[in-house]
Formats: C-alpha cells, structure tokens, sequence
C-alpha cells in the first residue's frame, strides 16, 4: 500500500507527526510519500502525475485547510483520508497525533470506519482561469485596476448546459466581489427558476459538511453532515431578505452575473480557480464523486461542536443546573428496542469499539 503525506509546512510539530506516520507506514509493510500541494496553480491530476502509482490512502497533518488540499488529491485517487489535527479549526481533524498507532494501523489494515461525505461541483458558460494580471491582486490585496469587463454572451440558448469543471468541493463554492469597491450582483436560480437577485459582498453555496465554515460565519445554519443537501448563502446582502436557503440534493444553484456587476471571482473550497464577468453563469450541484473520511469509532460531530463553542456552559442556564452537569450521552443502557434500531444513536462507554 502508498499512502500519500500531506503536511502543514510551517509548523514543527505537523513535521515531527509525519515521521510517525513514516514509522507505522513502515512496521506494516507499507510505502510513504509526501505530497506537494501548496502550489496553487497546479491541479490533483498534476499531483498525482509526480508520483509512482496512486495513493491507496491520504493523511493530511494540520488543520481543515491541510485535509482539504489533501482530499482534491485522494478524490482524484478515489483514496479514503485520515486527517490528524494539528492546526487552531479542527472540524474535519478528529484525530490527534497519540491517535495514530490505533487509527493509522487500522486504516492499513482495513478495518478504519469511513464515512462517505457530499461533494459539490460546478459547471460554466465557460471555462474558468485567472488572468495573470489579477495574480498580484487577489494574493497580496493590491496591484493595478482591473480592465472593465466585458458583458459575456450567458443565455441558454447561446451557452446551452455549459461548461463542466472537474472541480469538487468538501466545503463550498464561493462567488465574491473582487474589488472592494464593487458590489457582487447576481441573479440566484434554484432548480433553474429565478429565485432572487442580490448585491452584495458574495453568495455561496456550501455542503452540509461546509455548513460549519464560511457559510456558518456569514449566518448560515449547522447542517449534519450526514445529510444530502445544498446551502445557499448571502454574505453581506443589501437587500432586506438575508436568510439562508437549504435545497434537495436535484435542486441545484446556478448564479449569473448581472450587466452592470463587477467582475466575481470564483472561490472552490478557499482557493479562487476563475474570474466571472458579466454576463457569464455558474451552477453548483453534488458531484457524483463522494469523499471518503476515515472518522472516530463513535463519530461525536455534535459533540465536536458543542465543545468547540462551549454550548453546554451558557452562564444562564448553567445557574440553573443545580451544580450537577447535563448528562454528556442521554440514553439508558439497556438493548435498543426494535422501533428504535434504524437511528443514529450516541453510543455508551460499554459499546464496543469496532477500531482496536
């Protein structure tokens, strides 16, 4: 087996991690690589071109931002990651560096859970790039003014089901004003109707894995990220109506650029992959592609985020309490009764662990 190492490059201890992982690779037969994905120019394909053979298995050592430049790589391979925390945001990092002997050896050996996630993908009226004018601008924040667009030929009947491409997003696809003195102005159509125009800082289209990241902080809502959903969200609308939409999985959100618009740049999952003018359309779905995330044997994501926002310990409620704490788990430990089978139930410390 390869497995593919994607470490954080500027910090000490994501280094110290992946000689561990080196060790354990090692003691089960198998091969280790490092995976160079910090070049934003180059794709996944690009990535794995560089190598021997395609990684059977991916971990990515650092933060969320780590896993997700690791997973283009393990979609492309159609490889499972294992993401080791080791960054400030940990909500796709469940594990820490004492975790690896466990988890890495059982990921090695096949007996690792995996939870397949939805992925999002995007087709356009055309194809997508940066121009190498806009390099400078959107790295450092400044540099020259960009050329007024030109309006773009975007009606059906000129740009037909558009352009697929070949992009996936675990979080979401972002579409944001590129200067700051322009709005971004867009028409929103859900499964293909018009639903609402917007002006504003951005919209997104975020996946219920990426319901806790941007979409969250522009005042989206927590999806679990066992569902199949699509969330639609405006960033900083000037426009009364500034609530969040949640679709169907076949409901898809396509965005056009309306005439007069400044240019919108197209963000997949943090990095910007095109620039849309006036005139040109985007429409986010679900890619028929999943990712696979090697996950805890108890997968605890409410419990992850009610620990990383201290939800259990609201000083109004906390007064209430009684200095006696809400149970952490809330079920008996007796056999779940036969009506109550096909639920996702929190588990007892008496469970077995299938990862040992």
């Amino acid at each position: 087996m390869l497995v593919g190492v994607v470490v954080h490059p500027t910090r000490p201890q994501a280094a110290e991690t992946a000689d561990m992982v080196s060790r354990i690779c090692a003691e089960h037969g198998a091969a280790s690589q490092a995976l160079n994905v910090w070049q934003d120019e180059q794709s996944p394909a690009d990535v794995l071109a560089r190598m021997a053979q395609r990684p059977q298995l991916v971990v990515t050592i650092g933060g969320d931002g780590t896993l997700l430049r690791g997973l283009a790589v393990a979609v492309e391979a159609d490889a499972p990651v294992l993401g080791v925390k080791a960054g400030r945001v940990g909500f796709l990092t469940p594990f820490a560096a004492t975790d690896l002997p466990r988890v890495l050896g059982a990921a090695l050996t096949g007996r690792a859970p995996i939870q397949e996630r939805m992925l999002l993908t995007l087709r356009a009226s055309r194809p997508l790039q940066v121009p190498p004018e806009l390099r400078t601008l959107l790295r450092y924040g400044r540099g020259p003014d960009p050329v007024p667009p030109v309006p773009r030929p975007g009606t059906p009947d000129e740009v037909g089901w558009g352009v697929p491409l070949g992009l996936s997003a675990l979080n979401d696809v972002v579409f944001e004003k590129l200067g700051r003195d322009r709005q971004t102005s867009v028409a929103v159509y859900l499964s293909g109707r018009l639903f609402a125009t917007y002006s504003a800082d951005g919209v997104m289209v975020a996946s219920p894995t990426g319901s806790t990241a941007y979409s969250f902080a522009a005042g989206g809502p927590v999806l679990s990220p066992r569902l199949n959903a699509l969330v639609f969200t405006p960033v900083a609308p000037h426009m009364a109506f500034n609530r969040s939409m949640v679709t169907a999985p076949d409901e898809p959100v396509g965005v056009q650029v309306l005439p007069r618009s400044g240019q919108v740049a197209v963000v997949v999952d943090g990095r910007v992959h095109g620039i849309l003018d006036p005139g040109d359309w985007a429409a986010v779905y679900p890619a028929r592609r999943r990712a696979k995330l090697i996950v805890a044997d108890v997968d605890d994501f409410f419990g992850r985020l009610r620990d990383q926002f201290s939800l259990a310990d609201a000083p109004a409620a906390r007064a209430d309490t009684d200095s006696q704490p809400p149970l952490l788990v809330y079920r008996p430990d007796l056999p779940i009764p036969e009506d109550l089978q096909h639920l996702h139930l929190p588990a007892q410390e008496s469970d077995p662990a299938p990862c040992t």
